[in-house]
């Protein structure tokens, strides 16, 4: 006799791995902030770029959709490619592209985990270099920083001689903008094991490389012996967030044939494709965007300490600061002043938020905002 089985509910179909997962947290909806506040929204909650996109990209953009487009995109985005391998000097074999290079985290971990595998990343951390790995019913170790926000060698090589199969490096850090220097990064590698896979996330490295400190990722590993994927994206300094388009640069095909297997066949959309193309070869737009960034990351987080706050040296378009209350208050009160910052929920973070920079203007009301709030005291 068959068995009696009881019905399914969609509780039951769950997979206890996705069940018990942390939803990620985009930050507050832009038209529900404009309600509560009733005004003028700053959003300062996902490191978009205020700038926009060059008029380059504008009109690749205009004639991509002059062209129509109820044709599929290119599956392979093959000019794409080509047109990134052409400026880093890499072979298109070894380029695989994102629906932003998130998608690329999500590929790895389902191309390379099994379950009981271990992950090692950094804590506080990127959430996502978290969340996929235990979808795959990874176990996640998190390496944290220093007291100072800095890289912790000892810890890092206690973690990798645990036996990662994948390691998350992201360089610079999100959320704390800090960046790893040319010899930290050394430290990290030479401390891998020759099985494990490192990703190196360089989704803020624009920002960075105007420092002569900060290691170029590709050109760290182009002579490594190991697997290794180096991640980039549009969706930072280039601008082009809305369009979804990202990349990874790995060590041989072999792992970019592993990506193609379980990534869907149209995940970049034909005017992101044509987009990157164009803001790729716009290298004065970037370097301006870059330029006025970093201006006002150093001009913000100097009237942030001297009102008193304490700001995690950035390296990227964000800052990491700790308002010395709770953060989830924090970010509710600055959302009834219509802007939104990203309230910081890691264990031993809780009082810091998390917040992009925009225009000059928008920041000065930010700055305002926040330091009349942290003057109350304790919320």
């Amino acid at each position: 006799m068959n068995p009696v089985l009881a019905p399914a509910t969609s509780a039951s179909l769950i997979r206890s791995e996705v069940a018990g997962l942390p939803l990620y947290d985009p930050g507050a909806d832009p038209d529900e902030v404009a309600a509560l506040s009733g005004g003028h929204v700053i959003k300062l909650s996902n490191n978009e770029n205020p700038y926009g996109i060059s008029p380059t990209v504008a009109e690749a953009v205009r004639r991509t959709l002059a062209g129509g487009v109820s044709r599929y995109p290119d599956p392979t985005g093959k000019r794409l490619a080509e047109a990134i391998g052409t400026n880093l000097d890499v072979p298109a074999e070894h380029v695989v592209l994102g629906n932003g290079s998130e998608n690329i985290l999500e590929l790895l971990c389902q191309a390379v985990l099994d379950p009981g595998d271990l992950v090692v990343t950094q804590a506080p951390g990127f959430a996502l270099h978290e969340i996929f790995p235990r979808v795959m019913g990874a176990r996640v170790v998190k390496v944290p920083v220093t007291a100072e926000f800095g890289f912790d060698a000892a810890a890092w090589r206690d973690a990798l001689a645990g036996g990662p199969k994948l390691v998350f490096l992201a360089n610079p850090c999100n959320p704390t903008g800090a960046m790893l220097s040319a010899g930290e990064l050394e430290q990290v590698v030479a401390a891998m094991p020759e099985s494990a896979l490192l990703v190196l996330d360089e989704a803020y490295g624009e920002f960075a490389r105007t420092d002569p400190e900060y290691p170029d990722g590709l050109e760290a590993l182009r002579g490594q012996d190991r697997p290794w994927i180096v991640l980039r994206t549009f969706s930072k300094a280039y601008g082009l967030a809305a369009f979804r388009v990202g990349y990874g640069i790995a060590s041989d095909a072999t792992l970019i044939q592993a990506l193609d297997r379980v990534r869907t066949p149209y995940n970049v959309n034909q005017p992101a494709q044509d987009a990157a193309i164009a803001a790729l070869g716009d290298h004065e737009h970037l370097a301006e965007t870059v330029r006025r960034t970093g201006l006002e990351i150093a001009r913000v987080t100097d009237r942030l300490r001297g009102a008193g706050l304490r700001v995690v040296p950035s390296s990227t378009n964000f800052l990491f600061i700790d308002t010395g209350c709770r953060s989830d208050q924090v970010a509710q009160e600055l959302l009834r002043a219509g802007i939104i910052a990203k309230a910081w929920r890691e264990p031993g973070y809780e009082t810091y938020i998390r917040a992009s920079l925009s225009t000059p203007e928008e920041n000065d009301v930010f700055v305002r905002c926040l330091t009349e709030i942290c003057a109350k005291g304790k919320l």
